[in-house]
């Protein structure tokens, strides 16, 4: 989430009102829809003076998918989010979410009141941004976007370098794909650039790129090993070569050795590293062969300092994705990152 208090609710934090604000008709409402309330009849079949408060409650509850994260997203405890959910399923007279253990699943009505509320609550989050935005003198809120340290370093940095001069502002975040993912459904982060694709309708995510793996290796070893012979004989050809990975479980051989060989890859790693840009540099120094995404080691094959071990047509591939919260409202900044991530992605 962005200083400037923004969140995923199309709100922000200090408009979801404070834990006072519960069950009943809270501080933002007022009788026939006055100013600080509003009145409805629509799709949702609400009726009377709703309460803008646990409309923005009820929304983030939608787009992060449980009362946890939406009671953080708000700066809320959860069961003032619980109490201002069950007052709105009262005044409706349905439910809105089957509590789980997972999280919480919306109902069919829920789907329908988020896209009849999704649209105003987030022209209202914007005035609010532009009004404390323009009364404190302020520049626009940073983006905050998430993703693999090495793609971003090659890819993702340099693309966006150039925004920087027109007022862009970044904070970013590196790490694992299920947690950057996780940081997003909960409001800390604008975009994620994941290598898996999300699941459930809270995120909504765009193929970015596809990353090709190729097994590479310094010159000394792909000598050793002799020009042709993975082709020709497989896995045995690699017999004795040390292993360079960045996990124990071998995730990006194993994937490898299956789409390329057909079978599972034997044997442990000599040398583990949680940070391909460290495998990287350790098969160039002539630690043994790895599996790297062709991006990653580009440079280094076409200077020699690499080899490529096998040339095959069809090569491995993940897709990586853009992601961000379905339905959230998207500041200029925001839009700006993402449709020159999605151009510039077109040469990567």
């Amino acid at each position: 989430m962005s200083p400037s208090g923004a969140s995923a609710s199309g709100v922000s934090a200090k408009g979801a009102g404070a834990d006072a604000a519960g069950a009943g008709a809270s501080e933002g409402s007022t009788p026939g829809g006055a100013p600080g309330g509003a009145s409805g009849g629509g799709a949702a079949g609400l009726t009377g003076a709703l309460d803008l408060n646990q409309l923005r409650t009820f929304l983030a509850v939608y787009r992060t998918g449980s009362f946890t994260a939406a009671a953080r997203l708000l700066g809320l405890s959860q069961p003032t989010v619980t109490l201002q959910i069950r007052a709105l399923e009262r005044q409706l007279g349905r439910p809105l979410y089957e509590r789980l253990p997972t999280g919480a699943a919306p109902s069919a009505i829920a789907d329908e009141l988020a896209a009849e509320i999704a649209a105003p609550l987030d022209a209202l989050a914007a005035l609010d941004d532009r009004g404390r935005g323009a009364g404190q003198g302020t520049t626009a809120a940073p983006v905050h976007l998430a993703g693999p340290a090495e793609l971003f370093g090659l890819l993702v940095l340099p693309a966006l370098a150039p925004l920087v001069g027109r007022g862009l502002r970044l904070r970013i975040s590196l790490g694992l794909a299920e947690e950057l993912l996780a940081g997003l459904q909960a409001g800390s982060h604008d975009l994620v650039v994941s290598s898996i694709r999300p699941r459930g309708r809270a995120l909504t995510a765009v193929p970015l790129m596809d990353e090709e793996f190729v097994l590479v290796a310094a010159p000394a070893w792909a000598e050793r090993i002799g020009a042709g012979r993975v082709a020709d004989g497989g896995p045995a050809a690699l017999r004795g070569v040390p292993l360079v990975t960045y996990s124990e479980e071998l995730p990006i051989v194993r994937r490898y050795w299956r789409h390329v060989f057909g079978v599972r890859p034997t044997g442990t790693a000599a040398v583990v590293v949680p940070d391909l840009r460290a495998v990287l540099a350790a098969v160039a120094a002539g630690a043994g062969a790895s599996v790297l995404p062709r991006y990653l080691c580009r440079a280094e094959l076409e200077s020699g300092a690499l080899v490529q071990l096998l040339e095959i047509p069809d090569s491995p591939i993940n897709t990586i994705y853009l992601v961000q919260r379905t339905g959230a409202h998207e500041p200029p900044h925001t839009a700006m990152v993402r449709e020159r991530l999605l151009q510039a992605a077109r040469d990567w």
